[in-house]
């Protein structure tokens, strides 16, 4: 499906570019930023959550942006990654910087892979960004690429709510987006969820890893 939505059209043009380049941060930046906010690295909720996961499985990020997420699963040994990002300039910068990783671009809604390609299929503070009218065709897209898990990691609430975001109040939507997921498709469990609140204010993220049964 080539959906094209407003929040779409903001992220693929200038909007788009300069959050790239605000959030350009090298890997070890962005882990301080994870040890700033919440007392541990991307690299310790990743052991948390994946660390039996075989290190060959098929793995695709949507929404990889410059690649940071991916280039953290791979120092930590996992080598069959793949990422897509809808704005070309942001997947030109993540080839730019690495190697092996397949990064290509692409949308949530139309995700370029047969059904169940990958063996884990996740995003990262990407649904947030999605359209609560639009969130179920993404979603559906991701359990249509995956075989097996589908893991995410966003910004929480217990009912769907907007944020201001850069003066604009249709560009983020704070959810339970575990919840969401068990709603549509009853052939999926969860197999761990984990709220981490910020430590310097009383928001939360979550991190949850479902499995098709």
């Amino acid at each position: 499906m080539n959906k094209k939505t407003q929040q779409m059209e903001k992220w693929t043009g200038e909007f788009g570019r300069e959050y790239t380049d605000r959030n350009a941060l090298s890997l070890e930046e962005m882990e301080a930023l994870y040890q700033k906010n919440y007392g541990l690295t991307r690299t310790d909720m990743n052991y948390e959550f994946i660390r039996n996961l075989d290190q060959s499985v098929r793995i695709l990020e949507v929404g990889s942006n410059i690649g940071n997420q991916l280039l953290c699963l791979q120092k930590m040994g996992f080598s069959n990654l793949y990422g897509i990002e809808i704005q070309e300039y942001a997947v030109e910068f993540s080839k730019s910087r690495t190697k092996q990783i397949n990064i290509i671009q692409g949308s949530a809604f139309d995700i370029p892979f047969k059904d169940g390609f990958f063996g884990l299929v996740f995003t990262s503070g990407v649904l947030i960004h999605i359209a609560p009218s639009d969130l179920e065709l993404a979603i559906k897209e991701i359990y249509r690429s995956t075989k097996k898990f589908i893991w995410g990691f966003e910004y929480f609430s217990e009912d769907c709510t907007v944020v201001n975001y850069r003066g604009n109040t249709d560009l983020l939507w704070k959810n339970n987006f575990s919840k969401i997921y068990l709603d549509i498709f009853s052939d999926l469990r969860l197999i761990k969820e984990k709220k981490y609140k910020y430590l310097d204010n009383d928001n939360v993220d979550s991190m949850f890893l479902l499995e098709k049964m």
